[in-house]
């Protein structure tokens, strides 16, 4: 509402989400509930995605034309036909990796762009050891807190042992699964990729600690508040599998992510079901020219924040170095949702969208109070 001052601010539902969705809803799934596991849930979802898509085709829905080139091509059909000579761009997240793709097919409609919490085209999966480093910085936050530090000495070997215990004896938790009870076996596995959601955001992260300190000492009912999510997380919606697997991962940066997923904390859970489903659905994937870097020389506002655990700043930077013109915004202690995390960055968003220039800043907000129960 704010942008709305210095200009006209169109929000589309890109295909496949809120009125220009046309997948139909399937019925739940038959299979058994897989063991959360690696294992258990790859086989479960890769079966489950080529039933999915087949039953999609069946009904009449183009399932590959849900990738991110040809809704960047969507962008350019609604500028031409709103009538209007140039675009702005604003997207976070997912909207920054369709922004690149905007740039690289139709730049010369672009005017001034402005993203946050960046997403290369060769990022849907993220690098493991950048999320060891993140760890490692968010264990240094417990210094703050005494109580915290003496409970926890070493975070990282503390959620090692945990996943290890529980991969090789899942835990048994309740859970009302499409308004059935039902169970859940929960592996190590399953709560590394429920540590990948949570520390996305400080609000969550001071989750963290309190959630492994209790399964440590055995205390699983510390699950229960996030069951219904990882629950929900077995149905399949069609429009975010096909996206992830068009977007893919090239060659080399498999072989850097399997690699460091060996020994990292969360191994190569946090863009789960990628790179796990690769293959599932052959012909889909955009290729290297997709994922190749460009160089940008657009007027750019790029947004962060410290504690982002999603999109790791290291792997921001990364996305930065493709902009000439840009300014950089780091916000301390923000997290995934940087653009609602600051007041300030509001005031700069309409100020750069009306034409002002914006240099480099640094705000800061108080570090995350960690939460031990």
């Amino acid at each position: 509402m704010a942008l709305r001052a210095v200009a006209d601010v169109i929000a589309f539902d890109q295909r496949g989400t809120g009125l220009s969705s046309t997948i139909p809803e399937r019925p739940a799934s038959g299979r058994p509930l897989p063991v959360f596991n690696e294992a258990g849930l790859t086989s479960w979802y890769r079966a489950e995605l080529q039933s999915a898509w087949a039953d999609w085709t069946k009904a009449g829905v183009a399932m590959a034309g849900y990738n991110t080139e040809q809704s960047a091509d969507d962008v350019e059909d609604l500028r031409r036909h709103l009538g209007a000579e140039k675009i702005d761009l604003w997207g976070t997240s997912y909207g920054s990796h369709l922004a690149l793709s905007v740039l690289k097919r139709h730049g010369d409609r672009v005017n001034h762009v402005a993203l946050s919490s960046l997403e290369g085209q060769d990022q849907t999966v993220k690098r493991p050891a950048r999320t060891d480093a993140y760890l490692r910085q968010v264990d240094t936050l417990l210094d703050a807190d005494p109580a915290a530090r003496a409970a926890i000495p070493d975070l990282l070997t503390l959620m090692r042992r945990v996943h290890s215990r529980l991969e090789a004896q899942p835990a048994v938790t309740a859970v009302t699964l499409n308004g059935t009870p039902a169970k859940i076996r929960m592996g190590g596995f399953g709560v590394q990729m429920l540590a990948g959601g949570l520390i996305a955001n400080p609000q969550t992260l001071a989750m963290l600690p309190g959630l492994y300190l209790a399964l440590d000492a055995g205390k699983t009912a510390g699950l229960a508040p996030f069951l219904g999510d990882m629950a929900d997380f077995l149905n399949l919606r069609g429009m975010p599998e096909a996206m992830d697997l068009a977007s893919g991962i090239s060659p080399r940066r498999l072989a850097l992510v399997r690699r460091e997923a060996r020994t990292a904390v969360l191994g190569e859970t946090l863009n789960f079901p990628m790179p796990q489903l690769l293959g599932a659905i052959p012909g889909v994937d955009l290729g290297e020219r997709f994922r190749a870097p460009i160089r940008i020389d657009h007027h750019t506002l790029l947004i962060a924040g410290s504690l982002d655990g999603r999109t790791v700043l290291a792997e921001q930077d990364e996305v930065a170095a493709q902009f000439q013109r840009k300014s950089r915004v780091i916000v301390e202690n923000a997290g995934h949702n940087v653009f609602e995390a600051h007041p300030d960055v509001q005031v700069l968003l309409v100020r750069f969208f009306g034409g002002e220039a914006v240099a480099d800043t640094r705000l800061a907000l108080p570090p995350p109070k960690f939460r031990l129960a």
